[in-house]
Parts: C-alpha cells; structure tokens; sequence
C-alpha cells in the first residue's frame, strides 16, 4: 500500500491529499530518508511524521484494506511516540504568550473598550464633583 494511502487509512490525515502534500514536504520519513507518496510500505516498519510540530514515530502492524474506523486503528498501527514530545506543545502555548505582551503593539478590540470604558468613567466623576 502506498504510504500516503496507509496515513490516511489510519487517520492520522483527515485527507489523502494532506497526507500526500505532506510527504512531498519531507514530513513523513523511515530511518531518516524523505518519502515520496507513492512509496510502498510493508509491515513493522517505523515511520516518523512531522504533525503540528510533534514527532510521530509509528509503527506498521498491519495493512488496512480501506479506511478504518477510530475504534480499529490501534489494530493497524502502534504509536511509539515519546511523552517529551507532547510536552513540547505546553512550551509552544508559552511561547506563543511571549509575542504579545499585554499593553504593547496596537490595542485589540478589547483593549480599546477597556480604553473607552475608562475615559467615560473619568469624564463622569469629574461632573460629580
């Protein structure tokens, strides 16, 4: 089967055109070599897919003959995938967080309400006295 047919049997694309794209990427690799779509693969085997910037490593069990449902994908495949590498998406929420500091840059749409909140309220006390 080729390989961007088996991830996609095994739904780790939701597409066989994302799966295909990917490989063409260089995202899906066995032993550190690229992969082209069209490449066969064939039982215990390690494939490695760059996914959202986590590493997957899996393992071929089994070649599915057609898509198969979530419940029957561990029959066709075992992820080896290391638990650092889920760790790595806490790091990319931090990360994210670092690039828009609170007050910096142009206001959001949030921002500019608070804004216009605090002037109304300014204004207001000052009539108050």
């Amino acid at each position: 089967m080729r390989i961007d047919k088996y991830l996609w049997c095994i739904r780790l694309f939701k597409t066989r055109s994302i799966a295909t794209e990917a490989c063409k990427k260089g995202h899906v690799k066995i032993d550190g070599t690229n992969l082209k779509p069209s490449k066969d693969i064939f039982g215990n085997e390690e494939i490695t897919i760059r996914k959202n910037q986590i590493n997957y490593k899996i393992k071929v069990l089994d070649i599915p003959p057609n898509r198969v449902g979530a419940k029957l994908v561990d029959l066709y495949r075992k992820d080896l995938t290391p638990k650092e590498e889920f760790d790595k998406t806490e790091l990319l929420k931090y990360s994210k967080d670092y690039y828009r500091k609170k007050g910096t840059g142009r206001p959001t749409k949030k921002d500019r309400r608070d804004i216009d909140d605090y002037y109304e309220d300014s204004s207001e006390k000052d009539f108050n006295l």
